[in-house]
């Protein structure tokens, strides 16, 4: 049995700690969910990385055959016909290794959760009023 892992304190820690090709993924991944919602802070949490906007956006990790997206249930619901060609449960879906990942559906996902989360903020904050 392998010794205990470290949560990595960084997504590029994170990163760094997967093989070469999935790097490139994850890079690539990273890169389109910045586009997509360019005010998020990254972070690590449950050991994975993160965005966070108004709450957690986003996750991902890599795996040994697949990159698991969690977009959350609604974003799963949301895009759940383009989505259903792709293995996934209740707030994830994923990708496999040996294909290309779906940037343009990636980017419309984060780009919904943005405006999900934007909107609960914004309704959070009048009822403090």
């Amino acid at each position: 049995m392998e010794g205990k892992r470290v949560a990595p304190a960084s997504i590029d820690d994170y990163i760094t700690a997967c093989p070469k090709d999935v790097q490139k993924m994850l890079k690539e991944l990273r890169k389109t969910i910045h586009a997509a919602a360019p005010d998020a802070m990254e972070k690590i949490s449950y050991q994975i990385p993160t965005f966070y906007l108004e709450g957690n956006l986003v996750h991902f990790a890599a795996f040994k055959d697949h990159i698991s997206f969690f977009p959350t249930s609604s974003g799963i619901e949301a895009f759940k016909k383009e989505l259903s060609v792709y293995k996934g449960a209740k707030g994830t879906v994923q990708f496999p290794l040996d294909q290309p990942l779906p940037l343009k559906l990636i980017s419309k996902i984060v780009k919904f959760r943005v405006k999900e989360n934007l909107k609960r903020a914004e309704e959070k904050a009048k009822k403090k009023k």
